[in-house]
């Protein structure tokens, strides 16, 4: 059998279309009513989806421009350990992964926070881990200005450490509970961390058992030569946006050897770039059903979605039918700036050229086409080493999802490239990663 793909779901509320939401069978209350993610998470489970994942941010995005903002559906979303929580409760296999920041919280918190989540799932839990690239967000935590670039970096390190230590305060059979000799766990096989470093001084002990996977899978996003460093030596998973076959080959190819360099198994971390699909019965069906959605992108909103993915860039003074122009630096997101940089130099893109290629997947991966077409360009990146699976970005939900499961999944099954069934119960088992040792067991 041919090496199969992992498939994770990315859910934006509405959709990852900005103007997703306005679409005639889009979920336009989803961030309002629960049931509605429920459903998404049932469906992708259904489809034997390895994950969903949820992405956060302490701070509106694009709160300076309420004109703009008024039109999109992205000024509210849940929470994700809430959510992920309530979720656990209503599926059986499927892997739940949230966002946390390490610019905005404490490693303690966080660190009981996933290893509750993974004991309430039975072992399907994940933390992707990002330093925030949204600088509004120093202001909600009462700060004036947003952490550069290199030290949130070096905190994020020094972050998951720590969580790390934490994970392994109690071996996994420390809790004897012998009721007979009245004792509850062998004080041998808790061990206190005791950190002391350069941003943080953690004690523990952590107050919760060991988590089925022994640690929460760890995913991280950043596509910087400090963010692709970290995953390198730390995460199981890496999501990224990608564009071009190229370049998502020599990214997965450099990943690979920076994770061997640190000493890993280059297959226990994995590759998986967003890919948004606008999936229908045929080519030009397909193609007519994304330019309705871009036909429905207001021009306020879409510069003001592309000021936001550049870092809060003022483009309001600048001709849309004219080039992007040198732009001062930023300390919010550097990869995916950097990304749309590059495209907008290398297309010869105008400023509405570029927000129009924005406004869907914010720099990811677009396919429009059949279920073959979607089929071949995921299994052309599987085989020729651009990526070990995909995170489904669906335009709108719940209607894009349900065409992706309906049309491209079972496609993907035809070829030999995706799962039937489920094998495994923990999110570890789904995406083949190793449980990760106790660094004290003897």
């Amino acid at each position: 059998m041919s090496r199969q793909l992992h498939l994770g779901l990315f859910i934006q509320e509405t959709g990852h279309h900005i103007a997703g939401w306005r679409e005639p069978g889009a979920a336009a209350d989803a961030a309002r009513h629960f049931r509605r993610q429920i459903e998404l998470a049932q469906l992708a489970e259904a489809a034997c989806f390895d994950l969903l994942f949820i992405q956060d941010s302490y701070a509106m995005r694009g709160a300076n421009d309420i004109d703009a903002l008024q039109h999109s559906a992205r000024a509210i979303h849940w929470d994700p350990l809430t959510a992920l929580s309530a979720l656990a409760m209503v599926t059986q296999r499927i892997g739940l992964i949230g966002t946390a920041t390490t610019t905005y919280n404490e490693p303690y918190s966080l660190a009981r926070s996933f290893a509750s989540l993974d004991h309430i799932s039975q072992g399907r839990a994940g933390w992707n881990l990002v330093t925030s690239n949204n600088e509004a967000e120093a202001l909600n935590f009462s700060r004036s200005s947003h952490a550069v670039h290199g030290d949130r970096y070096a905190r994020a390190a020094e972050f998951l450490q720590v969580v790390k230590g934490l994970w392994d305060t109690w071996e996994d059979d420390a809790f004897v509970e012998d009721k007979q000799a009245g004792q509850f766990f062998d004080p041998s096989k808790l061990h206190v961390l005791d950190h002391h470093g350069q941003h943080f001084a953690v004690k523990g002990p952590l107050t919760q058992a060991r988590s089925p996977q022994g640690h929460p899978v760890v995913v991280q996003a950043g596509s910087s030569d400090t963010g692709k460093r970290l995953g390198a030596r730390t995460a199981d998973v890496i999501f990224t946006a990608q564009q071009r076959l190229p370049d998502a080959q020599a990214f997965y190819a450099d990943m690979k050897a920076l994770a061997a360099g640190a000493g890993r198994d280059p297959q226990q971390l994995l590759i998986m770039p967003g890919l948004l699909p606008v999936v229908a019965a045929t080519c030009s069906e397909a193609e007519d059903k994304f330019q309705q959605l871009q036909a429905r992108v207001l021009p306020a909103v879409g510069l003001a979605t592309l000021a936001t993915t550049l870092g809060e860039v003022d483009l309001s003074g600048y001709d849309l039918d004219g080039p992007l122009p040198d732009l001062p630096p930023a300390n919010g997101p550097q990869s995916r700036r950097q990304l749309l940089i590059d495209m907008a130099r290398r297309d010869n893109l105008s400023i509405r050229q570029l927000y129009q290629r924005v406004v869907g997947a914010r720099g990811h991966l677009t396919v429009v086409g059949s279920a073959a077409d979607v089929a071949d360009a995921m299994q052309q990146w599987l085989e020729e080493g651009a990526a070990d699976g995909f995170n489904i970005m669906p335009a709108q939900l719940p209607v894009g999802l349900r065409d992706f499961t309906q049309w491209v999944v079972p496609e993907l099954q035809r070829r030999g490239l995706f799962r039937t069934g489920y094998e495994g119960q923990t999110l570890r088992e789904h995406l083949g990663l190793q449980r990760p040792a106790h660094r004290h067991a003897r």
